[in-house]
């Protein structure tokens, strides 16, 4: 099995500071749907790792968030792309969970539900929360330029092993060629 874990906000959607609130407010990143889908049809397991805090904190609901994740699937099922699975934390830093990256509790809990051992795959990310938490699992950490990539690239505090890709699809087009 192949499987790459992604993580949503400023990866494959267009970020905010404001928090991504409903489904007219989710807009892909140029390129990052059709490398979910380039990703769909080499026979990988598209999974999204992400942190969803703007439910802890009351700004949407989760019917509003499934409702920006049905937007998502419909248009990559239009271009021949899926993503498998979703993972969301809902907590705030605040709650102290073990789910909100950059613990790794989303992750394990990807590795258990697919039985498979994540130190195999790439996370792609574009914030240093997400790589800490592909690197506590020993997965191939991928940042991309995109959402807050470029500030996290200014800041040099990523983990060594990081590859850099302008976005996903740059990313997705060296994980096929490397796989």
């Amino acid at each position: 099995m192949k499987l790459i874990v992604l993580d949503r906000d400023g990866v494959i959607n267009e970020d905010s500071a404001n928090y991504i609130k409903n489904e007219n407010e989710w807009i892909p990143i140029p390129g990052s749907l059709e490398a979910i889908a380039l990703l769909t049809q080499n026979n990988f397991k598209v999974i999204i790792a992400t942190n969803q805090s703007g439910i802890g904190r009351g700004l949407y609901t989760m019917e509003e968030l499934n409702q920006i994740h049905e937007k998502m699937n419909r248009l990559l099922a239009n271009i021949g792309g899926r993503v498998d699975s979703i993972f969301i934390c809902p907590h705030t830093d605040e709650d102290d969970c073990i789910c909100r990256k950059p613990k790794s509790g989303l992750l394990e809990e990807i590795e258990a539900t697919y039985n498979f051992d994540l130190s195999l795959s790439y996370g792609v990310g574009d914030s240093l929360r997400d790589l800490e938490a592909f690197t506590h699992m020993r997965m191939k950490p991928i940042l991309v330029k995109t959402g807050n990539g470029q500030t996290t690239l200014k800041e040099k505090k990523y983990p060594k092993k990081t590859k850099v890709f302008v976005n996903l699809f740059e990313a997705v087009n060296f994980i096929i060629s490397n796989e």
